[in-house]
């Protein structure tokens, strides 16, 4: 694995540990990049509880619960959207601490307001808010794909207390 991704992993659960707390990851674009990651960390099934890939609109709505009024309404790359993945990886797991990833990773597929490389985040803990920010990326499609898988692991970091790594 990349010794960057292989680095950050093993600090985000060093973090989870040390807080006592299990990870669930709801990803749509990055399609279970996140979960590979951090289940390439030897004894990550003590921090690790589960991964959603939810790349269809449907399932992101049969899975974790985003309602359909949402999506219409903001679209699939939006900040509501994975807001409403990451409480639903809370409410559909036994974690207590969720991400959500949903873009553009190109090349096709952007539009004026939502150019390829644009991707929302979120994280959330059990019985709290989802805080989401949005980003854009540039690359190649891998490029905006391991960007965002690093941008996860560092956001959730972040608000665990904690200080991103520099990579």
């Amino acid at each position: 694995m990349d010794k960057d991704l292989e680095r950050l992993s093993l600090r985000l659960g060093e973090v989870l540990l040390g807080q006592k707390l299990m990870l669930a990851c709801a990803e749509s674009c990055t399609g279970g990049w996140v979960s590979e990651v951090v289940t390439a960390t030897a004894g990550s099934s003590q921090w690790f509880e589960r991964g959603f890939v939810t790349y269809s609109n449907a399932a992101k709505q049969e899975l974790l619960g985003v309602q359909a009024h949402t999506l219409r309404q903001d679209g699939a790359v939006s900040e509501a959207v994975v807001r409403e993945m990451a409480a639903g990886a809370l409410r559909r797991s036994h974690a207590q601490a969720a991400l959500a990833i949903s873009g553009v990773a190109g090349p096709g597929g952007g539009s004026p307001g939502k150019p390829v490389g644009t991707v929302c985040f979120a994280w959330a803990l059990r019985g709290g808010e989802a805080t989401a920010e949005t980003r854009l990326f540039t690359g190649d499609r891998e490029t905006v794909r391991r960007l965002s898988v690093i941008h996860a692991l560092q956001g959730l970091l972040r608000m665990l207390g904690e200080q991103a790594l520099t990579l």
